[in-house]
């Protein structure tokens, strides 16, 4: 199956952190500038900046970047597992998918592209975002319709270094998942089922490097996991408090989650560990920042706080490191 689009002229409504996948330089195509009283017109998403924040880490199973410029996604969908490669090619989105989840892949294209986010919305309010704003236009807010493969590996995060989470995502998909369907690039695997997550003895768990709490959580969210993906059709805010209903997932989990699966704007994540600290640095001048002063500094952005610092992180403005990188724990040595 395979399809082409042009980016629509007009979008309808708005949609993580900073991620940015390197896509190879054949996938970007440098516009033409346009005459010097010609209205702006909306520009082909980028796909490292849009996709960027669905890879968990370098090695994730599930997302693949290839030379000829391809972005590649394994996903779980409700007609069952696909695989999806993407590519910008003279202007226009390039688009295969193979599987029986090929098709619900395809026609949600639009959406994971950021058909529904509005750019336009946003306003910016410090010279820094308006700045990051005008240099990131292919920047587009993802919405994948799919909670449990967002869910998941936000709840491997929690209260762990990046790399302990992303190590646990990538041994328990390989393990536990499906090879992605397709010509999809060597070790690329599909994630496991609601049904399959459940059954993961506790051992496997602890070898992951995932202690009892965060595997608990999971379990719990895989035995409702048709009521969870029902939150991808769901306003944000109810969205959220329809995962925060599940003991273990609080409002961060479910703002990185949001984020992703619906493309909510304003789903800022709270009780980060890095977050107000960076906000903070790059509106302020105070690293010391915490939650309740990073949600005022944001506040002039309500409805878009999530794009403000999302441009934030992407601006590179950080504040300097001060001590060593947290050593990563070893539980499965335990």
């Amino acid at each position: 199956m395979a399809g082409r689009f042009t980016p629509p002229t007009s979008t309808t409504r708005t949609t993580v952190r900073g991620g940015h996948v390197p896509v190879p330089a054949q996938a970007r195509e440098a516009p033409e500038p346009p005459a010097p009283d010609a209205p702006e017109t909306p520009r082909t998403p980028d796909l490292g900046l849009t996709l960027g924040p669905l890879r968990r880490g370098p090695g994730d199973p599930t997302f693949r970047t290839t030379s000829d410029g391809s972005v590649w996604r394994a996903s779980r969908t409700p007609a069952g597992p696909g695989t999806l490669r993407v590519a910008v090619r003279a202007g226009a989105v390039e688009a295969e998918a193979w599987g029986p989840g090929g098709d619900w892949l395809l026609d949600g294209l639009p959406r994971l592209l950021g058909a529904d986010d509005d750019p336009a919305a946003f306003v910016p309010r410090h010279r820094l975002l308006a700045a990051t704003h005008r240099r990131r236009p292919g920047l587009r807010l993802t919405r994948t319709g799919l909670v449990m493969e967002s869910l998941i590996p936000s709840i491997l995060e929690q209260k762990v270094t990046t790399d302990e989470a992303y190590r646990a995502w990538r041994l328990l998909v390989r393990k536990y998942g499906e090879p992605a369907p397709g010509p999809a690039p060597d070790g690329m695997h599909v994630m496991p089922d609601a049904p399959t997550w459940a059954r993961i003895p506790s051992w496997e768990w602890h070898r992951a490097g995932v202690d009892d709490k965060r595997a608990s959580t999971v379990l719990r969210a895989a035995r409702v996991a048709r009521r969870l993906e029902e939150a991808a059709g769901m306003e944000p805010e109810q969205a959220q408090r329809r995962l925060e209903l599940i003991p273990g997932i609080g409002p961060w989990t479910s703002a990185e989650t949001i984020q992703r699966s619906n493309g909510a704007p304003d789903a800022v994540t709270v009780g980060d560990y890095h977050l107000p600290g960076i906000v903070g640095y790059a509106l302020a001048g105070d690293r010391t920042t915490d939650d309740t002063a990073m949600l005022e500094l944001l506040a002039p952005y309500a409805g878009q706080r999530h794009r403000a610092a999302r441009l934030i992180l992407l601006s590179g403005r950080v504040p300097p490191r001060r001590a060593p990188r947290f050593t990563p724990g070893n539980i499965a040595a335990l």
